[in-house]
């Protein structure tokens, strides 16, 4: 079992498209530390590649609670709220394969809700006002984000099942050009074989 400790510590830490790879019959955890209730955590992640392109996961919270898990996933793309400061485990396991290592992409976001005060001569309004676009923006840059890794994860999908299905060809190939050899090497020694037993027929 490999264990990994990141730390995100700050208003906003955040891991940005690390990848792994989780071998065959093994797991994989890491360690996110968050310093204040409230926090907002994201968790995302993507299996790139190897065997049916899923995995288990599960997210555990520092008192051992298991806030989420999945088995044979591919992707999973979900914000909560950490109710206990502490170290949270994101972890991964491929116990279900006993061949095929996977590649997993992922990312580890913690962002602290606590406010800045209200700058000098600056009213309310425009505060809120200001407060409201940068929201906004925010989770248009989120929303972007995503749709990207959505068409990079398809995008390698699509190129492991073409490698794969050229890779079947091939072979089938081959097979198919050994099974028409060998029915033409049985051909030949019947039609051989049976001349053999003609001449000897007719002495």
């Amino acid at each position: 079992m490999n264990f990994f400790a990141l730390a995100l510590i700050g208003l906003a830490a955040i891991v940005n498209g690390l990848v792994y790879k989780v071998p065959a019959n093994d797991d994989a955890c890491f360690y996110t530390q968050v310093e204040r209730a409230s926090s907002k955590v994201s968790f995302y992640f993507a299996v790139q590649k190897g065997g049916s392109f899923d995995i288990d996961y599960s997210v555990t919270d520092p008192l051992g609670n298991v806030l989420y898990d999945g088995t044979k996933e591919r992707q999973a793309d979900f914000v909560f709220t950490a109710s206990t400061p502490g170290e949270y485990k994101f972890c991964f396991a491929n116990q279900m394969s006993t061949v095929s290592e996977k590649i997993v992409e992922f990312e580890i976001t913690v962002e602290d809700e606590a406010k800045a005060g209200i700058p000098y001569r600056t009213s309310y309004d425009e505060h809120n006002s200001m407060e409201g676009m940068i929201e906004s923006i925010s989770t248009k840059l989120g929303s972007i984000t995503r749709l990207q890794k959505y068409f990079k994860t398809r995008e390698s999908r699509n190129f492991a099942t073409v490698k794969s299905t050229e890779t079947r060809i091939f072979w089938f190939s081959i097979s198919e050009v050994f099974v028409m050899i060998s029915m033409g090497l049985a051909q030949v020694y019947i039609v051989q074989h049976f001349f053999k037993g003609s001449r000897k027929t007719a002495v």
